[in-house]
Order: C-alpha cells, then sequence, then structure tokens
C-alpha cells in the first residue's frame, strides 16, 4: 500500500489515554406490520453464536481516527453471558491490548490495559500514542485467555509530510431491516483504503417493522421497539456490530464518523426531532443525552468539544478533514416554502462551529480542504415533476407531499449560513473545498454555486459528492417500480432546474471511493446488485472528479 496521511484534531479527546512502549432519514413509508415480534430484545443483539465461553469478544474490533503518532482502538467484552448489550449486567473485567507491525505481533510496539464495566457497557477504548505516521499495524484485544480478532488499522502521514495521494471509502444511511451490508464487504475487500467515512445514520432508530425494504422487513431490528432508553440505544448499536460485513470493514481500515439524524431520531434537531413525541417518549434531553453516549462507547470516536463530532484531521500537506455535527446546535426546521429559511437567527451549524469551520477552512495550508457534511450543501430546487414522482420525492425528503420548494432539513433549510459560508470561501479566495456529503439516499455530483439562480453565469465556491444509502430505501423503492425507472425520468429534470448538478441517481444503493492526488479529487460510484441479498455484487457506475483550482466538477470515464 502507499503511502498517504493526516495530523490531530483540534477539539479535546474525551477517551482514555492509555501507555506506549514506543515513540439521517426521511419520513417513512411505514411497513404494513412487522414480520415477529422479538423476544428477549437484549439478548437479540447477541450473534447467534451465544457467549457459552467467556469473556468473548462477539462484536469484533475496530479503530478510527487516526493521526500520525497514533490511533483510536475500540471493543466490546461479553464477560459473562448475561452482559448482553444494555444489559448494566456483569463484572468488572480488565481487558488487555496489544500493537505491533506485523499481522503475527512478533513485533510489538504497544501494549496496555483498561477495565471494562457495566458503566460503559462493557466496551473499551485505547487511544494509542507513540506509532509512527503513515504506518499499517495490527492489533487484538485479550480478556480472561480469550483474544478478540485482529484489527488491521493506519496511522496518518506527519503533518509536513508530502503525501502522493489518499484514499477513502465513502458511506451513509445503513438501514438494518432494509437489507444487508454489502457495501461494507466489498469496501473490506479492497487493499488500497487509508480509512473509511461513515457520513451518518450508522444506526436508525425506528421500531421493526416501521422502516424496512420497500415495505418488507428483510431482518429484523433488536430491540424491537423505537429506540428511546440507554439501554435501547446500546442494545441497537449492538445489534450492528453483530453484521459481519460491518465487522470485516472495521477490521480492515480505521472509520472516521459523524453522526446524521437517525443516530437520534428522524429529522433531530437541537430542542427535538419529527420522531420525537415529548412526554409520552420521555423528554427529548434525556433521550438527546442517552443517544450520545451511546453512540461514544460504541463507536471509535474521539468526543469533540460539549460532546460533539465536530472536530479535524490532517493527512500531511495534501488534505485535511473537517468534520461537522449538523444536529445538536441546529434551529427547528423550517416549514415548506415559508420565508423563515432565509431567517439570520436561525442556524444549521451554531455560531461556535461556524466560526470554527471558516477559521479552519482559511487557516489550512493543505492543497484540498475536506468538509464531512452529513446533509446537502447544493442547492436543491424540484423542477416540473410530474405528481406520480412529486409526492415520493417529498416523502423521501420528510417534505410536505402537496408542493415544495427546498428540503428544509438540508442547508437549503438555513440560507444565512450557508450564504456566510460560501460568501467567506470566496472573499479570502479558498480553493479545493470539496463537500463530502450522504444523508438523501441518492448520489450526486454537484457544483456549489454562490448565486445558485444565476449559474453558470456566477461562481462557483467548491464542489460536492453526495453519496447514496448503503440499504435505506431511495425513490424507486418508494414509487415501488423497477430499479432505474425514476431516476431516467426525475434525473434531466433535476438537473435542467438545478444546473449546477452535474449528474444525480435517485435509485441506486452503494458507496463511493474518494482518491485525492495533488492534482484533483475523484469520486468513484459503485452500486450494489440487491440489498436485500447478503451475496450482492458490487459494481462501478460512474466517476467525477474537480480539479486542483477550478471548484467545479467534470466527468471522467474510469475509476482510479
Amino acid at each position: 500500500m502507499t503511502s498517504r496521511y493526516r495530523s490531530a484534531p483540534d477539539a479535546g479527546s474525551g477517551s482514555e489515554r492509555v501507555n506506549s512502549l514506543s515513540p439521517r432519514r426521511r419520513t417513512v413509508v411505514k411497513a404494513a406490520a412487522a414480520t415477529a415480534v422479538l423476544a428477549g430484545p437484549l439478548a437479540a443483539a447477541l450473534p447467534a453464536r451465544a457467549a457459552t465461553e467467556t469473556p468473548a469478544f462477539l462484536h469484533g474490533v475496530a479503530s478510527g481516527d487516526p493521526l500520525p503518532d497514533g490511533i483510536l482502538l475500540w471493543t466490546r467484552v461479553t464477560p459473562t453471558a448475561e452482559a448482553t448489550p444494555g444489559s448494566g449486567a456483569g463484572p468488572d473485567t480488565e481487558v488487555s491490548w496489544v500493537v505491533a507491525r506485523d499481522k503475527a505481533f512478533t513485533s510489538v510496539v504497544a501494549q496496555g490495559s483498561t477495565m471494562a464495566t457495566a458503566a460503559s457497557d462493557h466496551t473499551v477504548k485505547a487511544d494509542v500514542r507513540g506509532l509512527a505516521p503513515a504506518t499499517d499495524y495490527w492489533f487484538r484485544f485479550s480478556a480472561g485467555g480469550t483474544d478478540s480478532p485482529v484489527g488491521r488499522t493506519r496511522t496518518a502521514p506527519a503533518a509536513d509530510a508530502a503525501v502522493p495521494g489518499l484514499r477513502f471509502g465513502v458511506v451513509s444511511c445503513a438501514n438494518w431491516e432494509a437489507g444487508y451490508f454489502a457495501a461494507y464487504r466489498h469496501l473490506a475487500a479492497r487493499n488500497d483504503l487509508d480509512a473509511w467515512l461513515h457520513l451518518g445514520d450508522y444506526i436508525y432508530e425506528y421500531k421493526s417493522g416501521e422502516y424496512g425494504t420497500r415495505g418488507t422487513v428483510v431482518r429484523p431490528h433488536s430491540p424491537a421497539n423505537e429506540i428511546l432508553t440507554l439501554a435501547d440505544y446500546r442494545t441497537r448499536h449492538a445489534r450492528y456490530k453483530t453484521d459481519p460485513d460491518l465487522q470485516a470493514l472495521h477490521h480492515k481500515a480505521p472509520v472516521v464518523a459523524i453522526w446524521d439524524d437517525h443516530e437520534f431520531a428522524d429529522n433531530a434537531w437541537s430542542g427535538g426531532a419529527v420522531n420525537h413525541t415529548e412526554g409520552a417518549e420521555g423528554t427529548w434531553g434525556a433521550r438527546q443525552a442517552a443517544a450520545k453516549q451511546a453512540y461514544f462507547e460504541w463507536m471509535p470516536v474521539r468526543p469533540a468539544l460539549a460532546g460533539t463530532t465536530y472536530r479535524r484531521l490532517r493527512f500531511g500537506k495534501l488534505a485535511d478533514l473537517s468534520l461537522l455535527d449538523l444536529r445538536s446546535f441546529r434551529s427547528q426546521q423550517a416549514s415548506s416554502g415559508s420565508g423563515s429559511v432565509d431567517d439570520p437567527d436561525r442556524t444549521l451549524t451554531g455560531r461556535a462551529q461556524l466560526d470554527w469551520l471558516k477559521t479552519g477552512l482559511k487557516a489550512s495550508d493543505t492543497t484540498w480542504r475536506l468538509v464531512g457534511n452529513s446533509v446537502m450543501i447544493s442547492p436543491f430546487v424540484v423542477g416540473s415533476l410530474s405528481a406520480d414522482l412529486l409526492k415520493p420525492l417529498a416523502k423521501l425528503l420528510g417534505l410536505p407531499q402537496e408542493g415544495l420548494a427546498v428540503n428544509t432539513d438540508q442547508w437549503d433549510g438555513y440560507t444565512d449560513d450557508r450564504r456566510e459560508l460560501l460568501a467567506h470561501l470566496r472573499a479570502n479566495a479558498i480553493r479545493n473545498t470539496v463537500f463530502l456529503t450522504g444523508d438523501i439516499h441518492m448520489a450526486w455530483a454537484n457544483d456549489v454555486p454562490v448565486d445558485a439562480g444565476t449559474y453558470p453565469l456566477s461562481a462557483s465556491a467548491a464542489t460536492e459528492f453526495v453519496v447514496t444509502s448503503v440499504t435505506s430505501d431511495n425513490l424507486d423503492d418508494i414509487v415501488k417500480v423497477p430499479e432505474g425507472t425514476v431516476s431516467a425520468v426525475a434525473a434531466p429534470v433535476i438537473r435542467a432546474a438545478n444546473r449546477h448538478v452535474h449528474w444525480v441517481d435517485t435509485d441506486r444503493h452503494g458507496y463511493g471511493v474518494l482518491d485525492i492526488t495533488a492534482d484533483r479529487a475523484q469520486m468513484d460510484y459503485y452500486v450494489l446488485s440487491d440489498r436485500t441479498s447478503p451475496n450482492a455484487t458490487s459494481a462501478w457506475t460512474r466517476s467525477y472528479r474537480t480539479r486542483n483550482g477550478t471548484q467545479k466538477v467534470e466527468r471522467t470515464y474510469d475509476p482510479v
């Protein structure tokens, strides 16, 4: 693997540091009913091979947030059979970890131990430092004579390193009940990823049967109820971590993750969510706190300031990556078509985060400024879609179905924040800003215009690559027609009304591979043959790139 990578986050770490030895979404079309009533929801979060021998590492291992000198390692130990995720049961258990330069662990470079307790749902993190930059490492955990699976990870390049290239897998929107995670399996099969980016909706909060695939549950959630409590969120995270394809990808490369709404509840904002009923489902403050606690327990992510996911990573002189939290600070979504989308008192980012982003983009001395962005920043108007397409699109976006102007859950609903950010890019001649986005269950390649109404006569301030969903329903699924049917009709209409959009695929599921060199940033889009099949194949479908200094997207005809 070629050398690649980055430097420390701007925000502080909430993980315990250990010693080293060396220097979401959519308003849902509800399914008719759950396919089954789940018994024992806590136990169901464990794999079929229940913990007959304990302790056991049933949820795999993971790594994340690579630094030039370190990596964050993660696992969950099941110390006894009754210590199921979310149960609060089970004894304190010492868990040791080891990092080596080789898979056989003959060249150990760091080791240590930490305590897994019921207070953290028996999850553990090791924030390992003193490692070499741009280097592959292997790691494992041990407890009571049992070893975990072996994981591979990679550190970032030194901050001042001349990095020839970077390559990231890019994913979002993985609904367990809608299918299998073949996208993760295909990314895990690659041997060329420096890391992978998860842009939100890593889990979904719905009760079983509420949001499957075309109204059908492919495989049931655990717990069966909509998740509301800390135990619920822990159990749902645990269910996801039993997926073999997700485990395989976590075992292969470090993840860099941000949350979107479904890690909390559909269309979440700072004071509530569309899918939250205050009182009947407890308080939003308690639910949000539970969701955040479970997320940081179960994800290899360093909490940033105030327990959010906004932070910055650096990959040598080639790129830095600003990661956003667009749920914790946002104002409530405006009603569609209301003038409040332009209200300067409403915010998507919050003042502190927007200032942090602007300052970081201006101060950046890397060739590329990447922004991990959970909802689409490019403006989007519907145009003259026919009624039979307009209503499903409105349903997918969670909007009123009797005509709409914008998706108010995206940056379109917070135009003052977007205007300020894009004006900042233009005023300071900040080049090569690339937004990497999920959430919308469609694939897009966009310029980000300063004034969409006059584009392309007006300038483009940045570019944006949007990846489709891993499994969550997209437009053809809602209409329940063969794949590609809707996109063939809708895509030309969308592009005609949005001249900054170079490509949109409204129908297919898959993932992206982002490849960066000094000359260009290129996104290769891959699609899956059948999300309901655990053996789904993957095929390259399109590639788009932005050349250094252009702030515009162009098609290229070969994947990297």
